[in-house]
């Protein structure tokens, strides 16, 4: 399955040209805008010779067989085997990001493995994996190679799961979900100032995504979203998320909440602590959890009756 790893020229889509003669992304709603030889915030998106190209289209960070469950993912295909991959970099700049050292990676020594998308099909199909998934990093930065993989794959039966974070534009939205079976969206706070300040990013192309995915698509989708001590836990957000949720999704989609583990939350902590310039570290307890499960609850339950 592995062959010899270069970088990638794959032809980009989703960009135009201004009339300054630069060129300006329009996959993701930074819509970084590049010269020649300059590379996009996720820094895989890359302009060459007057067009964008995906320099990891092919290039894969690692593969791992997990359980759906982990993704998470506890209403499709449950019980089963999914074949997991990523790539290199990120849309977002999460200061909490567990993956950190792939989303942000600027060394082509994180991506190890090199395979075509019929490879990686036939790989899943050879393990016993029901689907395939795209995580590790934002698929939305390799969608060209995303979308070959997810094409291969359902040319064997096979599903595809994107775990994202959702930040797309409303042109390559329908391009990218049209071809996967599956999503795990992270929804990460729910106020712009947490979205400007932790992830360098916005809140509403987000809740766009989500929104779209529940009424335009047959996409099976559950959220997720991991509680930080502090910055979005409070009882008032958590409880307008819960409006937002069952006002916009419905009763039906399920929302996962999560929390750091101990190295997780360090990491976190001190980062957070640099932005503040402080050194208290951030004590967590998964009573944040219950109290936003309840406030999910309530409102579900409200609706219901």
């Amino acid at each position: 399955m592995v062959t010899e790893l270069t970088q990638s020229d794959y032809p980009g889509r989703w960009w135009a040209m201004l009339p300054d003669r630069r060129i300006e992304c329009r996959l993701c709603p930074r819509f970084c805008k590049l010269n020649e030889g300059q590379r996009g915030f996720c820094f895989v998106r890359q302009r060459v010779r007057d067009q964008m190209v995906l320099t990891t289209y092919g290039r894969s960070s690692g593969f791992c067989v997990d359980p759906i469950e982990k993704k998470p993912l506890n209403h499709f295909l449950p019980g089963t085997s999914v074949l997991s991959f990523g790539t290199a970099g990120c849309n977002l700049g999460c200061r909490f990001c567990q993956n950190w050292d792939i989303s942000k990676a600027r060394e082509w020594d994180k991506l190890a493995d090199a395979a075509s998308p019929e490879q990686i099909a036939h790989a899943a199909e050879r393990l016993g994996c029901r689907s395939v998934a795209f995580t590790y990093n934002d698929p939305v930065i390799f969608a060209e190679y995303a979308i070959d993989v997810a094409d291969a794959c359902r040319e064997r039966g096979i599903k595809t799961v994107a775990v994202t974070a959702g930040y797309i534009t409303d042109d390559a939205r329908p391009e990218f979900y049209r071809h996967v079976d599956a999503a795990n969206v992270d929804l990460k706070a729910f106020t712009d100032a947490f979205y400007h300040k932790l992830c360098f990013a916005q809140l509403q192309p987000v809740l766009d995504t989500l929104k779209y995915l529940r009424h335009e698509t047959n996409v099976w989708f559950e959220v997720t979203t991991l509680l930080i001590p502090g910055e979005n836990d409070s009882d008032a957000e958590l409880h307008r998320a819960s409006d937002w949720f069952m006002e916009n999704l419905g009763p039906d989609v399920p929302w996962h909440f999560t929390w750091t583990n101990h190295t997780h939350q360090r990491r976190l902590s001190l980062a957070l602590a640099t932005s503040r310039a402080r050194r208290d570290l951030i004590t967590f307890t998964p009573a944040t959890c219950t109290i936003a499960m309840a406030a999910a609850r309530g409102v579900a339950a409200a609706a219901n009756y």
